[in-house]
């Protein structure tokens, strides 16, 4: 089983990469019925964070700060240089692994007037060929997607679904699992 599903072939020349690069933004987005203090903190804070999406943290973001996330399950970690922090309203980040140039994440938070928060998810720059470039934008697609609808499970019902944890759940094994 391969990670992700393969996208048909896209032809592009250099000029139409370049566009891609610019253009192509990956979004996910949820209602939290949650007070957006709360929401907000669920993403700055590691031991928070870390029961919904990563394993751990190496600290809370903080603008200028740079973090280390990893996912002990994948055996993955990745840099995070905090760029902005808006209480309550907005987060930006870089962030990348050891061989990858790093792109932007931004969340964005909406208080409603029932109390509850609309949060956004935006993850930008990808780079590569075009076939790369649309590969990278579904795939982020798909797992802040997951990582949004993992945090309403938390913070609405106390419920740790482990939907980043279960997505790959082969992910390093010796042999391929027995349909």
């Amino acid at each position: 089983m391969t990670r992700s599903a393969t996208p048909a072939r896209f032809d592009a020349n250099e000029e139409d990469t370049m566009k891609l690069h610019d253009a192509l933004i990956a979004k996910a987005e949820m209602l939290i019925r949650r007070p957006v203090a709360e929401v907000f903190e669920a993403f700055v804070d590691p031991a928070i964070t870390s029961r919904f999406w990563f394993t751990r943290g190496s600290g809370r973001l903080e603008a200028g700060k740079r973090v280390t996330w990893h996912w002990d399950m994948y055996g993955i970690e990745v840099q995070v240089l905090v760029k902005a922090i808006e209480p309550g309203s907005r987060i930006l980040i870089e962030w990348s692994s050891a061989d990858e140039v790093p792109t932007a994440v931004e969340w964005t938070f909406t208080e409603r007037a029932d109390g509850a928060t609309f949060v956004s998810i935006a993850n930008s720059g990808f780079s590569g060929n075009a076939d790369e470039i649309i590969t990278q934008a579904l795939d982020s697609t798909g797992g802040f997607a997951l990582v949004v609808a993992a945090l309403k499970a938390w913070l609405e019902h106390g419920i740790e679904l482990n939907l980043v944890a279960d997505r790959f759940p082969d992910h390093g094994a010796d042999t391929e699992q027995k349909q």
